[in-house]
């Protein structure tokens, strides 16, 4: 079982089985299905009933006692459903990170909505993040959130980082000319100086696939947040650049609370990086639904 922990080997069915009966033997398992495979966790589905997630490497491990310690708090004051872990899974001998299990929920990730059902979501996603960013800074200290140490919003290093995988998305002709000039054309608008030292708790990774719809489009939860963190509002906002129409994002800062626009320009830039980053990667996992929003996105943000 020491391969469990291999990034190169993912866990099968039958091995997440034997961890969750080992830990939580009251836990009858009737049926396990894999539910998903990412880059850090595999996840598999316990009696259609519970969500398992198992680390892949050491920091996603670690990313899941963050959420562990986090989400049972912030849960009841958000008015979006994320995941409430009920299974507390320790390190043991033939496992070496934190597990989770939590409920399922309903849903199914937004792929090919249009407009007028991402629109729907406007001022639910404008109190969501309300709600979470006035979160006491205090209390988050307390359950040992991170400060973001990663550098997410410095631009002197991320404007570069951008600009050489637009270039590289470009010589691949995954990028029109006309959408390859409007980024390169954003970027020269964003002042590299500019840091925001307002710092609030964030989902820190807020993008499509990390969320659930309903039949009609309407977000219901908010998944993944193995990013969260204490840090700038913009990491967060950018939804409102990359999710929303451009036509919905005066009624949504107007729900959230406004916003400098210096802290916007910044949504927008975080935006544009985001969906970059998850366009490269849905065109190495061949997902085309996914390739197909990374430029719907895109061309969301660009909108003025």
């Amino acid at each position: 079982m020491a391969a469990f922990w291999n990034p190169e080997k993912v866990m099968t069915a039958e091995e997440a089985a034997l961890l969750i009966k080992n830990q939580f033997p009251n836990l009858t398992i009737l049926k396990v299905t894999t539910f998903a495979k990412g880059f850090d966790n595999t996840a598999f589905l316990i009696n259609d009933r519970y969500v398992f997630r198992f680390p892949r490497r050491e920091i996603a491990g670690e990313l899941i006692k963050i959420e562990n310690r986090l989400l049972p708090n912030i849960a009841p004051s958000l008015p979006l459903e994320i995941p409430k872990p009920q299974y507390i899974g320790e390190t043991q001998s033939d496992f070496p990170w934190a597990f989770s299990g939590y409920e399922h929920l309903g849903g199914m990730i937004p792929e090919k909505l249009t407009r007028e059902q991402r629109m729907k979501s406007t001022i639910i996603l404008a109190e969501f993040l309300r709600k979470l960013h006035n979160f006491p800074l205090q209390h988050a200290e307390k359950l040992q959130i991170p400060y973001d140490n990663l550098g997410r919003l410095d631009l002197k290093k991320r404007k570069p980082l951008l600009i050489e995988r637009i270039n590289s998305l470009k010589t691949e002709n995954r990028l029109s000319d006309g959408l390859y000039s409007s980024l390169l054309q954003f970027i020269t608008t964003v002042e590299d100086t500019f840091v925001d030292e307002k710092k609030v708790l964030v989902h820190g990774d807020l993008h499509l696939r990390n969320m659930l719809v309903d039949d009609e489009g309407k977000i219901t939860a908010v998944l993944d947040w193995g990013d969260t963190h204490i840090g700038s509002p913009a990491i967060d906002l950018s939804i409102a650049y990359s999710y929303l129409p451009s036509e919905s994002r005066d009624v949504f800062f107007q729900a959230y609370g406004d916003g400098e626009e210096e802290i916007k320009k910044l949504a927008r830039f975080k935006a544009i990086y985001s969906y970059v980053l998850l366009l490269l990667y849905a065109y190495d996992q061949k997902d085309r639904d996914l390739i197909d929003d990374c430029y719907f996105s895109l061309n969301l943000a660009l909108e003025k």
